[in-house]
């Protein structure tokens, strides 16, 4: 019988020696390599976030602007309505009528006029007349 000797036949794998150099180490470090990965992330997305804020401001102008745009549209199209009512034969008698005090043959024009605004400033008028030189001089210059 073959006798064992206290070592056993197998055979464990040879490790290859490690450098130990400086650079080697570094780079295998698990914590280099997570700050390497964490540099690289923000150098991609502060750029990105950049861009997107950029993008934002954009979308928001064009909104606005948009929106002016409906706006004038809408003025320019009342503007347009009021042209050509001004320019019809109803606004031309209208402003003949008004500005003018035309009237049309055989029509019989009414002036109303209103008593109440006549006599406020007749009574106006008369408290000014009766007040003193010097009531007139103080309400100039404090009332």
């Amino acid at each position: 019988m073959l006798r064992n000797s206290g070592r056993s036949n197998i055979t464990h794998p040879v490790r290859e020696p490690r450098p130990s150099n400086f650079f080697y180490r570094l780079v295998s470090s698990q914590r280099f390599l997570a700050i390497i990965g964490l540099a690289f992330l923000v150098v991609i997305i502060l750029p990105l976030a950049r861009t997107y804020s950029q993008k934002k401001l954009v979308e928001k102008e064009i909104e606005d602007i948009k929106n002016q745009i409906s706006l004038y549209e809408q003025q320019n199209q009342e503007l347009g309505e009021l042209l050509a009512y001004l320019q019809s034969d109803q606004s031309l008698e209208e402003q003949a009528r008004q500005n003018l005090n035309l009237k049309k043959p055989g029509e019989m024009v009414v002036v109303i006029e209103n008593k109440k605004n006549l006599l406020d400033a007749a009574e106006a008028d008369k408290q000014a007349n009766q007040a003193s030189n010097l009531e007139k001089w103080w309400s100039y210059f404090f009332d």
